[in-house]
């Protein structure tokens, strides 16, 4: 059986790990459009990274 310590430590941990992913995908997004700003065309499209936002919800 599992501690009760054990679970809280693992609900923060899955927690921090999205909370990472979404500072990620976010940060891939300023990119992006910082890159459009640009006139540079993106390294992903919207579609791909709404792909990976929606993943992580």
């Amino acid at each position: 059986m599992l501690e009760a310590g054990a679970l809280t430590q693992l609900a923060a941990v899955s927690k921090a790990i999205d909370r990472a992913g979404y500072k990620i995908i976010a940060a891939g997004m300023r990119h992006c459009g910082a890159a459009r700003e640009r006139g540079e065309g993106p390294e992903m499209t919207e579609e791909e990274l709404e792909k990976l936002f929606l993943a992580l919800a």
